[in-house]
């Protein structure tokens, strides 16, 4: 089997909420998604979507998603999109860095790999562990009485774990897990994600602050160093994210004994291939997980699921259904939220079908 062809869609993912709000007074109301597809010469089409949040959260901009599709597709024409492991090299040769770009060709290639041979993806990277995956929700930045009502409501509808967005003022971002934690049982975990958004001194203040109270911290400070400051002064589970973007740096943050918790995003990694192997070794090594992506719909969910149902439940720290934050559904057969929890398709593939009446028209074809 060969590639013979790569094209790309764009997509507009409204959200629910009006906008999403986090550190620094970043915000997105309308996600701009990208809609890869390879297409071979046997007539399999398989299908990714790559969506940065935005271009001021990680080196990854929408426009950069197509114009790097441009530059890399036709130094991919004519080879075996099921050999995943030789791809990747090959993509890696021909355009350094930019793993974002990399990454929905990578998923599309996995979905391939799935309809050739008949079996879900998640089935491919390793089996099925547990009957479904939990799921976090992601709480919006705004004053603390209006985040604690959001977790309340969420809470109704059968979520556990809760991603608080912090890193804005440490005294306001105090009252803020003060007011969650207070809601929540025990029996529920409360991630205080800063997304780089505290200084050191900052970060320090606040897990001083709220030492008494059953809360990780996530990614305080910019820096791996800054974070490893404040990890070494707090005994609340930590989470690294934004800094671990790849093998080098997941093999340094284990040898600092520097988090509790790794947040492995899909595209950061450059795709399902490279995830799976960070996934892997941290499973080896003992490191819980949140496995995730940028941001997406419905494709991008279904990605995230087979890689999380693919995963020891015991390492399976959290993941999330982006589609149940957008408004716009991009594509039939993605897994659907249900009481907190969602599970990946059992169909070959990624189990999903875009939707072309909602995708429009190929903007980037390569052949």
């Amino acid at each position: 089997m060969k590639i013979t062809r790569i094209f790309a869609h764009r997509v507009e993912l409204p959200l629910h909420e009006g906008s999403y709000k986090w550190s620094g007074g970043k915000s997105v109301s309308i996600f701009d998604s990208t809609i890869i597809g390879v297409e071979t010469d046997s007539g399999l089409i398989g299908y990714g979507e790559v969506c940065p949040l935005g271009p001021f959260y990680l080196p990854a901009y929408a426009e950069g998603v197509r114009a790097g599709l441009r530059e890399l597709s036709p130094h991919l024409i004519g080879f075996d999109p099921c050999e995943l492991w030789k791809l990747n090299y090959r993509m890696d040769a021909v355009l350094k860095g930019h793993p974002y770009v990399k990454s929905g060709i990578d998923i599309a290639c996995w979905d391939i790999l799935g309809k050739a041979t008949g079996l879900a993806v998640c089935e491919l990277l390793g089996g099925r562990f547990g009957d479904s995956i939990r799921l976090y929700r992601a709480i919006s930045q705004t004053p603390p009485d209006e985040m604690a009502a959001n977790v309340a409501g969420y809470r109704s509808e059968g979520y556990t774990r809760f991603q608080l967005k912090v890193g804005g003022d440490p005294d306001q971002d105090i009252e803020r897990i003060r007011q969650v934690r207070a809601i929540l049982p025990a029996s529920n975990r409360l991630v205080a994600d800063a997304n780089t958004g505290w200084t050191q001194h900052e970060a320090m203040r606040v897990v001083r602050a709220v030492r008494d109270l059953d809360v990780y911290i996530e990614q305080p400070c910019l820096t791996y160093e800054e974070c490893l400051a404040v990890r070494r002064n707090t005994d609340h589970p930590f989470v690294l994210d934004e800094n671990i973007d790849g093998l080098d740096m997941l093999l340094r943050a284990k040898a600092d004994l520097a988090m509790d918790v790794v947040n492995l995003k899909i595209s950061k990694l450059g795709g399902l291939t490279k995830t799976a192997q960070l996934r892997d070794l941290c499973v080896s090594m003992g490191i819980a997980m949140t496995l995730e992506d940028s941001w997406g719909g419905d494709i991008a969910t279904a990605a995230i699921a087979h890689l999380a149902h693919s995963t020891p439940e015991e390492y399976r720290f959290t993941s999330t259904d982006f589609n149940s934050y957008v408004s716009v559904c991009n594509a039939t057969g993605a897994p659907q939220r249900e009481n907190g929890f969602m599970k990946a398709s059992f169909l070959p593939g990624l189990g999903i079908e875009p939707r072309f009446e909602v995708i429009g028209p190929r903007l980037v074809v390569v052949d």
